[in-house]
């Protein structure tokens, strides 16, 4: 590795951020977007950043997992949820392979050196529901939203929706947060849907 990429990276680690936009390098290293973007790409293949989508890359040890949804959907909002989230407040036993996410912005898989996140998209009036964790950039589903998530996106194309493992409720899950949750999603048939999901898994549990 030479001088001036080891330069390069001292600079960025000054920024003192976990993740950067090619954008933010330009600033700092005072050069135009083309070689900014090389040099990063050489730092990347060389293991000091990670590149994590187009122009956004990462300090691989500065990331928190849990943050990696709310850097690779922006400009859009994103929290943690659906099996993640109900993983983390020990709903169910098993660790989901992936990260999955909320935002109002589209639906995509993002596969990454520090993950793979499964991003889905709901409408802006049903964005809400979550809590920061870790560091206090993270953004987690409370346990009533997780749940009350996964069975809204039940109609999706996709099967990742379609059926819950084991489940089990927290102590401290609240039916009547629950069903605030549902009574605010616009759509009858979709909220009539969610509501007789959620009243089969009380049932059960």
């Amino acid at each position: 590795m030479t001088v001036k990429l080891l330069d390069v990276h001292a600079k960025l680690l000054e920024m003192n951020v976990a993740v950067s936009k090619t954008s933010d390098a330009v600033a700092c290293l005072n050069i135009d977007s083309s070689h900014a973007s090389k040099l990063l790409s050489r730092l990347s293949m060389s293991g000091h950043l990670v590149h994590l989508r187009r122009g956004l890359w990462a300090f691989r040890d500065k990331v928190e997992p849990l943050a990696l949804p709310v850097y690779l959907t922006d400009p859009f909002p994103s929290y943690v949820s659906l099996q993640s989230a109900l993983y983390y407040h020990d709903m169910i036993s098993q660790i989901p392979a992936i990260t999955y996410a909320v935002s109002i912005g589209r639906t995509k898989r993002h596969d990454t050196p520090l993950g793979v996140v499964s991003v889905h998209h709901v409408h802006p009036s049903f964005f809400f529901g979550f809590e920061t964790v870790g560091k206090r950039i993270a953004k987690m589903a409370t346990p009533e939203k997780a749940l009350i998530d996964f069975f809204y996106l039940s109609p999706a194309k996709s099967s990742l929706f379609k059926a819950l493992p084991e489940l089990e409720l927290p102590r401290g899950f609240s039916e009547k947060k629950a069903y605030k949750i549902i009574n605010k999603i616009r759509s009858v048939r979709r909220r009539n849907l969610v509501k007789s999901l959620f009243e089969k898994t009380l049932q059960m549990a």
